[in-house]
């Protein structure tokens, strides 16, 4: 779809054909609740747990590669920003592609937003077995994982007033651990008390082979996991269909990212870096663990290995809620089964998110099977789904500012700076990262499976096309207007 047919297919509402899909929604999601989500998605497994897997790699190097990473995620949530006020929906991406490409990506956008979440869903599970083991190592990782599917799954069916409160309280925890951490890294390397005290130091930044000690090449190798850590800041885009004021919460929740970035990843990073020279740390540790742990306060390790476990939980948790939604968001379009479409008492698509526990599920299989390789596999996979996610906000930004400088479309009263300059380096980024993940040949099998992915979703839209003369009739109205 062109930016043309924007303007002449937008019926004036906000939707473009058929009722808003947010219809029944519970607006149950107060600020308090949508500002910590927004922060809490920008604080997961991916910082706690892989940050170490990436400092081996890449070393103290790893900060800018976390910085430029944050600074392109800046740019994708500030472009999903005008989207969003010039139309909140909840199930946003796949809304925004639906009206800005046409039918099949926004119904293809969608589908692997939902795989991108059931993936990180497993990844989240897996951490959070993998923390369980610091207390009970006899306890089987799938075994963990198991209980952890169920409890969550339970919460996610109540109400969405329990999922905010939920992140809410799991991402002050994760709040409070890293400032907490920050402050006490930053105390051990100003005053040169604990156990690490002798060897903290700012120089610890370069006296070990430098900033970049393997490379600059081994330093780019990591931003595939950089950004599998950014997965989940773009959540705040699916809750706008059930926030009690999008036009004001919105902004806000997007306008702080920059801040957490800076705070939450480079800040915490950094501190981290000073008080442990980055040899220390290995794959399947968390940085921050160990950090604790060679400070030598007491508990201290024990305490910050609670937090991560809460950490994981709560993506889990985020997972569960967003493939529900989008599984809805599909139904409405005639994208997938009506089933998806229904909502409970509690006005949660209940069957959307039993469905989807079901494919996270795999997670436990995999926890049983290959243990050792599982979080590996799984991260893979969600940053290729998540990366495809993002290219869709970006370039569904830039036909939707060509449609309001062409004077098609209103203006947006969040307006991305910079207009569509901004989006394009993000979109070439994302493609230059495409490319590292496919020359890493541990991590290409993800390309692998989202070659299956798109095949059999295209096989699925032209049976849907034959089933459903909705979809037949939607596509050629586009093409017609065009």
């Amino acid at each position: 779809m062109t930016s043309a047919q924007v303007g002449k297919t937008h019926d004036g509402t906000g939707a473009v054909g058929g009722d808003a899909p947010e219809e029944g929604y519970e607006r149950g999601l107060n600020s308090r609740q949508v500002q910590m989500i927004a922060i809490g998605g920008a604080i997961g497994v991916g910082l706690f747990l892989g940050a170490g897997a990436n400092i081996a790699k890449a070393g103290p190097s790893i900060i800018l590669m976390y910085a430029l990473a944050g600074v392109i995620i800046f740019f994708i949530m500030r472009a999903l920003g005008e989207l969003l006020l010039y139309r909140p929906v909840s199930g946003s991406f796949a809304e925004y592609s639906r009206e800005f490409l046409g039918p099949f990506f926004g119904y293809f956008t969608g589908w692997t937003y939902w795989l991108m979440w059931v993936v990180t869903g497993m990844a989240e599970l897996t951490a959070a077995a993998m923390y369980i083991h610091y207390w009970w190592p006899e306890i089987p990782q799938w075994v963990s994982a198991l209980v952890f599917l169920v409890v969550l799954f339970g919460a996610n069916l109540i109400s969405v007033k329990l999922f905010g409160e939920i992140e809410f309280w799991f991402s002050m925890v994760k709040v409070t651990a890293i400032i907490g951490m920050i402050v006490i890294g930053l105390g051990v390397v100003t005053f040169g008390f604990s156990a690490a005290g002798d060897t903290a130091s700012v120089s610890n930044l370069w006296a070990f082979d430098g900033i970049f000690p393997n490379g600059v090449g081994s330093s780019l190798m990591t931003l595939q996991g950089v950004m599998f850590a950014y997965l989940a800041v773009e959540l705040v885009g699916v809750t706008a269909g059930e926030s009690e004021n999008p036009e004001k919460t919105l902004p806000k929740a997007i306008n702080t990212l920059p801040w957490r970035i800076a705070l939450f990843y480079v800040g915490a990073l950094t501190v981290i870096l000073c008080v442990v020279k980055w040899t220390e740390f290995a794959p399947g540790v968390s940085p921050f663990v160990e950090a604790f742990a060679q400070i030598g306060i007491p508990a201290g390790a024990a305490i910050v290995n609670f937090v991560v476990l809460t950490a994981a939980l709560s993506s889990c948790n985020s997972g569960m809620y967003s493939t529900g939604r989008m599984l809805r968001t599909l139904a409405d379009n005639g994208e997938a089964p009506k089933v998806f479409s229904r909502l409970s008492s509690t006005k949660t698509p209940a069957f959307g998110i039993f469905v989807s526990v079901l494919f996270m599920g795999i997670g436990v299989v995999l926890n049983y099977t290959v243990p050792e390789k599982a979080f590996g596999y799984v991260t893979s996979v969600a940053t290729a789904a998540g990366i495809w996610t993002w290219l869709m906000i970006l370039v569904s930004h830039v036909l939707y500012r060509r449609a309001v400088v062409a004077g098609r479309l209103p203006a947006s009263s969040f307006p991305a700076p910079g207009g569509s300059v901004c989006s394009w380096i993000a979109i070439v980024f994302l493609l230059f990262v495409t490319g590292m993940i496919a020359y890493d040949a541990d991590a290409r099998i993800c390309l692998y499976v989202m070659a299956g992915w798109t095949a059999a979703l295209a096989v699925g839209w032209f049976v849907l096309k034959s089933r459903n003369p909705e979809v037949t009739r939607r596509e050629a109205s586009l093409e017609k207007t065009g």
